[in-house]
């Protein structure tokens, strides 16, 4: 019978305890399938949950965040899960969620690969706001969901994963993937809103979109602030204006003031509205106005989205719905490009 010798002993426990950590590393994140059933077993999580065996490189995001008036560089893919998180309800439908995932990643790809820091202050690519993409890191995302914050975070980042170095394409290159929150039933086409006229984005039927809780609103404002704001007046007959023209999305063009013509989306603006689908009431001295929708418009409706995620859609039958004639494509050559340029 050989001598137990404690110093073989010894290297033979390290050695087998090595072998074993990186497999039970692994075990939390082995299946990226998200279940769609919030709450079950969902609390088991880890506390703090990563992206894992990601096909996006490791690239650094420098957004800038606005209420601290700080740059944050952040890893792409902690950037996407807390863009989702910040744009779109966790109890949504995953498919709806990679979706979002998927045209967070080509918006951000897009303006990494043409450099464009637009809108964003110097030092950073991107702001954490409307202007560019919301976004909100894991602290605020734990203060945000509280208890909640397991499943969500889990939902999210399951989301990201699921379209791990995927972006949307027209002919070869990242789109400009615009999304919204709530149609008036359609989508609207690009130039009908702003200048560019984009082929991929045209106006689409969004009929699930009238389940949103967003879909109706309406704002009472005074007569004075009204032809304040819009520099107008209105006439003796209480006629407020008259809509003279509706875009290929059925929101208002153009509304004649007496011979001053307004856009739909000038009035949205200077009047603070949901969105440029509006009607109007003369109401003693107030004016009540109707909105259908939220949100501009143009690109994916995040509540379409979800509806047509609810009917059996995947993430790629969605986008490729919302944004005509586009494939959904592997980023490897672009972020290949960003890294090197690093």
């Amino acid at each position: 019978m050989k001598k137990f010798n404690p110093f073989i002993a010894a290297a033979a426990f390290v050695i087998a305890l090595t072998l074993m950590i990186p497999a039970i590393l692994v075990i939390p994140f082995s299946d990226h399938k998200a279940s769609g059933k919030l709450g079950e077993d969902l609390n088991k999580a880890p506390a703090a949950v990563s992206p894992t065996a990601s096909a996006d490189p490791a690239l650094e995001v420098a957004v800038f965040r606005s209420a601290q008036k700080q740059i944050e560089k952040v890893k792409l893919e902690d950037y996407l899960v807390g863009v989702v998180a910040a744009e779109m309800p966790a109890d949504f439908n995953p498919e709806a969620l990679k979706a979002q995932a998927l045209t967070a990643r080509t918006y951000i790809v897009n303006r990494l690969v043409n450099k464009d820091t637009m809108g964003a202050p110097e030092g950073s690519q991107v702001t954490d706001t409307q202007i560019h993409q919301v976004y909100m890191n894991d602290a605020e995302q734990r203060k945000a969901w509280g208890k909640d914050y397991d499943w969500k975070k889990k939902k999210i980042v399951e989301a990201v994963q699921a379209t791990s170095g995927q972006i949307i394409t027209y002919e070869g290159k990242p789109i400009n993937a615009l999304f919204f929150s709530t149609s008036n039933g359609y989508t609207e086409n690009s130039e009908d809103y702003w200048s560019g006229s984009f082929p991929y984005l045209r106006s689409v039927s969004s009929p699930w979109d009238k389940n949103s809780p967003k879909f109706s609103n309406q704002k009472v404002i005074t007569v004075k602030e009204f032809e304040t704001r819009l520099g107008v007046k209105i006439g003796s007959n209480g006629e407020i204006g008259e809509i003279t023209e509706r875009t290929a999305g059925k929101r208002v063009a153009k509304v004649d003031f007496n011979g001053k013509v307004l856009t739909g989306k000038e009035i949205r603006d200077k009047l603070d509205l949901m969105s440029s689908d509006f009607s109007w009431q003369l109401k003693g001295s107030n004016i009540v106005i109707a909105t259908k929708g939220n949100g501009h418009g143009v690109g994916m409706s995040q509540y379409g989205a979800n509806g047509m995620a609810e009917e059996g859609k995947n993430y790629q039958e969605i986008v490729k719905y919302y944004y005509k004639g586009v494939e959904v494509s592997q980023a490897d050559s672009m972020l290949a490009t960003i890294t090197a340029q690093k």
